[in-house]
């Protein structure tokens, strides 16, 4: 039987961390499948995902030697290709120009698009300025905490199973939930009271 199936994690990053640098082609071979499935919830182009799940394995790799195994390899590996998608859709969200108007072949002028009645300016972008909100306090949250509310509010996760996931105890994920939410909403109160002073 090949040893690639009955070794464990652990003991493939054992060799990984003395040098046998195919042992970590395992535990690719072994994890890429879900890694994937992770970075896919985030991150939906397929050549795209291909890249973020790539990238994810490299941080694995050149971080391994600080996997002390006091949690399982593959939620150690999760946590990495979270903040890899997440740093993904902020790289992603810098490039993009906040309107890019398309052009109209027949006169070469760019077409405005109509605003419904029920969405003015005002109100587009006050929508635009919290979200942007809530991404850069959440790019600021400890790890622990930015993965808990990613796992919750983004994966719709529940307690019981982002603690596993985490290999910590519910109410742990439950302070850390609580601690992001707050985080989120101390930076957020001021930007509503402030909008809903306005009159749209």
């Amino acid at each position: 039987m090949d040893s690639s199936d009955t070794d464990t994690d652990l003991d493939l990053v054992r060799r990984t961390k003395l040098g046998e640098r195919h042992t970590f082609d395992m535990l690719v071979v072994r994890h890429q499948r879900m890694l994937a499935q992770v970075i896919s919830r985030y991150v939906k182009s397929p050549q795209q995902i291909e890249d973020v799940t790539q990238e994810a394995f490299i941080k694995a790799y050149r971080g391994i030697m600080s996997f002390r195994g006091e949690s399982k390899f593959s939620t150690w590996l999760y946590r990495i290709g979270v903040n890899a998608a997440l740093s993904f859709l902020a790289a992603e969200r810098s490039r993009i120009p906040l309107y890019e108007p398309s052009i109209n072949p027949n006169t070469n002028e760019p077409i405005i698009p109509q605003i419904v009645d029920n969405e003015s300016p005002d109100r587009l972008l006050a929508t635009q300025q919290i979200g942007e909100t809530v991404s850069n306090v959440l790019e600021k949250l400890p790890e622990e905490l930015r993965i808990a509310i990613t796992l919750r509010e983004i994966d719709g996760l529940s307690y019981e199973e982002i603690a596993k996931v985490m290999d910590c105890p519910v109410g742990t994920v439950r302070s850390r939930i609580f601690r992001a939410r707050e985080s989120i909403s101390k930076v957020l109160r001021p930007k509503l009271e402030m909008f809903r002073d306005k009159r749209w």
